[in-house]
């Protein structure tokens, strides 16, 4: 398989044939004009700035100024990214990709580095959607990318204790590999997972597989160790302690802004063997968020519990439904997991769900990691969930085909307690169509779908598809992001709730914070990285 350089994931999985027919005939009914492709250009004929930094000898064998490999680190992989890729618009690389292969590299260059007031920027998978890996930086230094791609081991599994020692670089399937002899799994699973690492998912607060419970990343760390200018440090391996501030919750969501995790061990589980999934039907809106926050706060933790809205569900899967579809999965290494199930859709019939038929599947010792990524279950099935596990992981793809085309295709999440969902759902909603008329001249499209579930309150993913005009789509979503943005803020919403800060949204994010906490991120900052190289600009203002 080839990495795409300029967008989501393999250059052979992209939308092609009749999958792209039927994609650009869903175009059509939005836009009166007919439309062009604007295919990518190629890496070879991008001309980037030369290389401004030139690192000692005993480094230099870390380092490439190879031009593609630059070009392929300047973005991250949100709509923007992809946009600017495909007009060619990479005013900001890399000047160098350092590749250490273990941890004195890293410590190394971050010297070379602070001595030579160089940037350094970690990276791992690169599929920040919000600016994260970009080295956008106000005062114009020189900057390298710090690709981890090299420390990709499990090094050490504490079978007793269920936890394994992993280094930051590895990619999701590796992971799954490395851990799969021994029986166990990570049962992490962004939409991102066989394209990010385990660095990226630390560094960014990562949400998961699990749409209850073990939400995020946080949840299943059990220490880290990180290399900062100012040292190395690593965390001790607890279950769990009270003994002041965690030094885990430093680094978890710091953006390489503090330091570059290096490694970690992780709360690991036996792989799921029983398994069973719904999908639940719904008339009204309303009656389906209610129902959903039933099963959130019933105490019986789906793994998978997906509410779509009507538009969601027919513009990703093609099921058409007034109020909207409840996908619901549970498994267990331990135990069946029917009852839970059938509890769950009791709750829904409550609120006048409509269920499909359940499926159960024994998958026997060791289980599967089939569709795990989507919900929890295994592939196949059929009805509304199946179709949703079916496109989930094509999404991405679909955005960028949809980008080559003129329109504006992207999400953006939040979250908020329970009793502020409806006005903020309202305002969100009716803040995006006004920007999009506004921007496009366009009605559009606006969904709106849970990717997690807590007792106290939804995660709700929003997303935007308009026809936009070629040459111009960045700024139109720069607008339309910016509204609803401001009605998150507005309506008790976080700025984020998995995608991390990142550059992009960093304005939201400031007026977010407790104003003595910025003082003291700040401080923390300074105190460990003095000269100011990691990641500029993010979380903090540069020096």
């Amino acid at each position: 398989m080839t990495r795409s350089w300029w967008g989501w994931g393999n250059v052979e999985d992209a939308v092609r044939g009749p999958e792209l027919a039927a994609l650009l005939d869903r175009v059509r009914l939005l836009s009166a004009a007919e439309p062009e492709d604007h295919p990518p250009p190629p890496a070879a004929s991008l001309a980037l700035r030369p290389p401004r930094a030139k690192p000692p000898a005993s480094l230099a064998g870390l380092c490439s100024a190879d031009p593609a490999d630059r070009a392929a680190h300047t973005h991250g992989k949100a709509f923007r990214d992809v946009v600017r890729n495909l007009h060619g618009d990479l005013r900001h690389p890399p000047d160098l990709v350092a590749r250490p292969r273990d941890e004195r590299d890293v410590a190394d260059l971050l010297d070379w580095c602070t001595g030579a007031g160089v940037a350094a920027i970690p990276y791992g998978g690169g599929s920040s959607v919000v600016g994260g890996v970009e080295p956008r930086l106000a005062d114009g230094r020189p900057a390298v990318t710090l690709d981890l791609e090299r420390l990709d081991a499990v090094p050490e599994v504490d079978a007793t204790s269920r936890a394994a020692r992993i280094q930051a670089g590895v990619y999701g399937p590796r992971l799954a590999a490395q851990l799969r002899p021994h029986g166990l799994a990570l049962r992490h699973f962004p939409q991102s997972f066989e394209f990010s690492t385990l660095g990226g998912w630390l560094a960014t607060r990562a949400g998961g597989h699990y749409a209850t419970l073990y939400t995020h990343i946080d949840d299943l760390v059990e220490s880290l160790r990180v290399v900062s200018p100012a040292g190395t440090g690593e965390s001790r391996r607890l279950p769990g302690s009270g003994a002041g501030p965690s030094p885990d919750r430093l680094f978890l969501g710091s953006e390489g802004a503090l330091g570059v995790i290096t490694e970690a061990w992780l709360r690991v589980q036996v792989r799921p063997r029983w398994r069973a999934r719904a999908s639940v039907r719904f008339g009204e809106f309303a009656a389906a968020v209610a129902a959903t926050r039933a099963v959130a706060q019933s105490g019986l933790h789906p793994a998978a519990c997906r509410l779509l809205d009507p538009a969601e569900a027919l513009v990703n899967t093609g099921v058409s439904v007034g109020g909207g579809v409840l996908v619901l999965g549970f498994e267990s290494a331990d135990h069946p997991v029917g009852d839970r199930l059938a509890r769950a859709l009791e709750l829904c019939r409550d609120h006048g769900g409509a269920p499909d038929a359940p499926e159960e599947r024994d998958g026997g010792a060791g289980g599967s990691e089939g569709g795990d990524a989507a919900d929890g279950g295994a592939g196949g099935g059929s009805g509304a969930g199946a179709a949703w596990r079916s496109a989930f992981l094509r999404m991405p793809y679909q955005r960028d085909a949809l980008a080559r085309h003129s329109m504006i295709a992207e999400t953006f999440e939040t979250a908020c307690t329970w009793d502020a969902f409806d006005a903020l759902h309202h305002a969100v909603t009716d803040a995006a169509h006004r920007a999009v008329r506004a921007a496009t001249g366009a009605t559009g499209v606006v969904t709106c779908r849970f990717t997690h579930v807590y007792p106290d309150g939804p995660a709700p993913y929003f997303g935007v598809i308009a026809p936009g005009r070629w040459g111009s789509t960045v700024a139109q979503w720069d607008d339309i992001k910016a509204a609803v943005s401001e009605a998150i803020a507005a309506h008790g919403g976080t700025i984020t709730h998995h995608h991390a800060v990142g550059r992009d949204h960093r304005p939201w994010y400031d007026r977010q914070r407790p104003a003595p906490f910025a003082a003291a991120l700040a401080a923390a900052k300074s105190a460990l990285d003095p000269a100011g190289i990691l990641n500029p600009g993010v979380l903090v203002p540069e020096r």
